[in-house]
């Protein structure tokens, strides 16, 4: 059975809506103290109904002491490499080492042209994550002298280091073609896939591209953590679908997740404060124990 990443996490997949903030700040809060992992949001720069991802990932990791916040995933196209590499690293650097960065290579297009960015093809978008990767690791790098980065979307010409992060974050793709996956192989952290498009019956081809393109790249597949934005509903019968039924239910079916595919984080998408709460306080730790006794 395979074992990537570390242990278990499980977090909160909130919606950045603008018209309460104060209600999303709420939920992120709440998922804390149920005793969640992780807090994220989504990050569409373009869509004027949510906050600015960044703004409301610094103000919750200012409202919180314990929990890892992170975008999920960051918008690329919309937010430079260089920024987005420093922006992660000082709210590292100031939350005690509680950030992670999902990443993604955009998506909605016109929208992104119409606030100023790039309207780039799949390749090119593609193309343009990995110089972006290369950009934010030189940046965060260790090592005398400036960085410099020749690519055809990102430049870096002798740029200054730093600040470097409080602890090594991971960048995690949101990928699901196999360009994308075998990039995530290849150069990622993680792998940040939906459920609504990649549902559990196709972890196992999509994980198999991840895990070929890593040791193709002379890397160990189990360094890459595997995580699963989740959605469902406690209130189906036990043979109601995936995600659907009680958290015994639940907690079985994510368990099998994770000792099938290596699945180690589970980010439920919900703003329903006892969902957040049933997930941290029933199913987590019913995981745990499900996953501890078949190890």
């Amino acid at each position: 059975m395979p074992e990537y990443g570390r242990k278990l996490l499980f977090g909160s997949f909130l919606t950045p809506a603008a018209e309460n903030p104060a209600a999303v700040v709420d939920l992120a809060v709440a998922s804390e103290r149920a005793g969640l992992d992780l807090v994220t949001f989504q990050d569409h720069p373009y869509q004027a109904r949510f906050l600015d991802a960044w703004t409301l990932l610094t103000w919750v990791a200012a409202r919180t002491t314990r929990v890892l916040v992170a975008p999920n995933v960051a918008n690329l196209p919309l937010r430079g490499p260089a920024i987005l590499a420093r922006s992660a690293a000082s709210l590292d650097r100031l939350s005690g080492g509680r950030v992670e960065l999902g990443l993604g290579a955009g998506a909605y297009w016109d929208a992104i042209a119409a606030n100023g960015g790039p309207h780039r093809t799949t390749g090119e978008a593609v193309d343009a994550l990995e110089e972006a990767i290369t950009v934010i690791r030189e940046l965060w790098a260790d090592r005398r002298g400036g960085a410099r980065v020749d690519g055809t979307h990102y430049r870096l010409a002798g740029a200054k280091r730093g600040p470097a992060p409080a602890h090594d974050i991971g960048i995690w793709l949101g990928a699901y073609g196999p360009r994308m996956l075998a990039l995530t192989g290849r150069a990622a952290d993680g792998w940040l896939p939906s459920s609504f498009a990649a549902s559990p019956d196709r972890l196992a081809e999509m994980s198999r591209r991840v895990d070929e393109a890593a040791v193709d790249a002379g890397r160990d597949p189990r360094e890459i953590r595997r995580l699963y934005n989740i959605s469902g509903r406690f209130d189906g019968g036990a043979d109601g679908g995936f995600l659907a039924g009680p958290p015994a239910v639940w907690a079985e079916q994510l368990a099998e997740l994770t000792l099938r595919h290596g699945i180690s984080g589970f980010v439920l998408g919900t703003d329903a404060r006892p969902d957040i709460e049933r997930f941290a306080q029933e199913v987590a730790p019913r995981v745990r124990e499900l996953v501890s006794a078949a190890r």
